[in-house]
């Protein structure tokens, strides 16, 4: 399958309220490649998370077209072709981790010992062997959230959308999920589109990075990123590292002056 993972033609969204309506996404063309991690970046407000929302086919475009794998994102959504990571871990608190993981396979009915194995093999993909007994109330906030991301992945989804998973965390804890996550990308070939607020965060773990502007939301600049695969955090001190945060620190800098 040749397909981009996400193929967006003219997008627009517009929400009607009670008063006027409001456009969230004006004219939105993007393309991702199968295996790349593509960052959406911007001001609170700019229409990251409703750019991800329609991709998930939580959101409904006004105009325009746009393709998930190859389908629409209803008959992705319906095929189980991605995995949604949201800003909470959102985990039962009366299930231990190794429940909490295999909900999703329990929902589509898979045979008892094939969910226990498959949710195992994800929990150890996220460090978190020999935790499966546990609750989730006995776990840090990054252990729930590596919880949350063997559980997305237990349906061996082609896409990962991730809406600012780690923005609640602690900088130490943040970094930390940050380098697990890229290893994570690095052993596994998915797709990941990933919403942040962080310049640091976006440039540390994406190949490409999507600016966007204040509302409505618009495309200023997808900027490529060259830092080698297998990096660490110490390449936040390199000149390429601070080269490619500049442009984008620009590009949003541009994009508030969009109009």
């Amino acid at each position: 399958m040749n397909s981009p993972a996400v193929h967006a033609q003219d997008l627009s969204l517009v929400f009607q309220t009670a008063d006027t309506p409001v456009t969230a996404l004006a004219n939105v063309e993007l393309t991702i490649a199968r295996g790349e991690f593509v960052s959406f970046i911007g001001p609170s407000g700019c229409g990251k998370t409703t750019l991800m929302r329609v991709i998930a086919d939580l959101e409904q475009p006004t105009s325009g077209r746009i393709l998930v794998n190859g389908v629409s994102p209803d008959q992705a959504r319906r095929q189980r072709a991605y995995g949604y990571i949201f800003q909470a871990a959102a985990l039962y608190p009366w299930r231990n981790v190794l429940r909490n993981v295999m909900l999703p396979l329990e929902i589509i009915g898979l045979a008892p010992e094939q969910r226990r194995e498959r949710a195992r093999a994800q929990l150890a993909l996220v460090g978190l062997e020999g935790f499966e007994r546990k609750y989730p109330w006995q776990l840090s906030g990054g252990m729930q959230q590596r919880v949350s991301i063997a559980r997305a992945m237990a349906l061996q989804p082609e896409l990962l959308l991730m809406d600012e998973p780690f923005g609640a965390l602690d900088e130490i804890t943040r970094d930390h999920l940050n380098e697990q996550l890229l290893r994570l990308w690095e052993s596994t070939g998915k797709t990941v589109v990933f919403v942040t607020h962080s310049i640091s965060e976006a440039v540390f773990l994406s190949n490409r990075i999507v600016v966007m502007s204040p509302r409505p939301g618009r495309i200023i600049e997808v900027i490529d990123n060259a830092l080698p695969p297998g990096r660490r955090l110490d390449v936040r001190e390199s000149a390429e590292f601070v080269a490619v945060a500049h442009r984008v620190r620009e590009a949003l800098r541009a994009g508030h002056s969009y109009d």
